[in-house]
């Protein structure tokens, strides 16, 4: 495959992942929470569990274990994320998960004591501006949704984290899958718990779980797994960056949300620390290490 076709593709998938947060968004209206977190991860797994069901009869009891561990850090994101859109729009969130970039290196520097590079200190004085842009209303206070993504972004980081201290010990493509299933699984119990498990009842709810099952989750991690293979950390982590960008534009489009002049900027300082953040690379490891949004 020619590096400009790998990189449509992973166009394709950043938008993919940028119209998430609607498709969320959208789910939410008939569906509970957790309701929504079993079906979106449980069909993705069984559609990319069907898709590579010869790497999945084999499995070690390391691999399980980290794919229940991932699975747990997998739902913890997505309970924050669907939660905190009942109190922020599709740009906000997404914006604000994309963080992620900005936090990875800033655990690393605390857990594994290295030293905070200038462009990393200058990465977090932009995110810091920038969300205080995005999120503080008068009378200067955040809304819980928007906590809620920024916990969503945390928990990112600590998984992307954990996917590289597992990925040299096991086979990163099951470990990629069985984490979707795992996800769904802790989402239904939660649902039978503090909700009554029901399939959509309406249209916008079957093509909301739909697009997030197939698209945004199962084809999303197939595609970024062939495409990646063909173009640079580098480029990959610039066109990743594009995510928020989508998320704004389609709740622009689709749901006809509208960010003011003080918003518009801190969006734009949030973006300029994740390019700043990916420019020697992927703010996300390839998907046989990493699942994407």
């Amino acid at each position: 495959m020619k590096p400009i076709r790998a990189e449509l593709l992973l166009l394709l998938v950043t938008m993919f992942w940028g119209s998430s947060y609607l498709f969320m968004k959208m789910g939410l209206g008939s569906l509970g929470e957790f309701n929504l977190i079993a079906l979106r991860f449980g069909l993705a797994f069984l559609l990319a569990g069907g898709i590579f069901f010869s790497r999945l009869r084999s499995l070690r009891w390391i691999e399980l274990k980290y794919s229940m561990i991932l699975g747990v850090i997998l739902f913890l994101i997505f309970t924050c994320i669907t939660f905190g859109l009942h109190t922020t729009s599709t740009s906000n969130a997404g914006f604000l998960v994309s963080l992620t970039v900005v936090f990875v290196p800033l655990i690393n520097a605390f857990v594994l004591k290295r030293k905070i590079e200038r462009k990393l200190a200058v990465s977090i004085l932009l995110a810091i501006t920038g969300i205080a842009f995005l999120t503080l209303k008068p009378p200067f206070r955040v809304a819980e949704g928007d906590l809620l993504c920024i916990s969503a972004a945390l928990f990112y980081a600590v998984h992307i984290i954990v996917v590289g201290h597992a990925a040299p010990k096991v086979d990163t493509l099951k470990l990629g899958i069985l984490q979707l299933g795992f996800a769904g699984l802790y989402g239904l119990l939660l649902s039978f718990i503090y909700e009554t498990p029901t399939w959509p009842d309406s249209l916008n709810s079957w093509v909301s779980i739909l697009v997030l099952s197939v698209l945004c989750s199962a084809m999303g991690f197939i595609l970024q797994v062939i495409a990646q293979r063909y173009t640079s950390p580098a480029r990959t982590g610039l066109i990743f960056s594009l995510e928020p960008v989508f998320a704004a534009l389609l709740g622009f489009v689709f749901a006809h949300e509208t960010m003011s002049a003080k918003g518009c900027f801190g969006a734009s300082l949030v973006l300029l620390s994740i390019l700043l953040s990916t420019g020697r690379g992927s703010h996300r490891p390839s998907l046989n290490k990493e699942y994407g949004g």
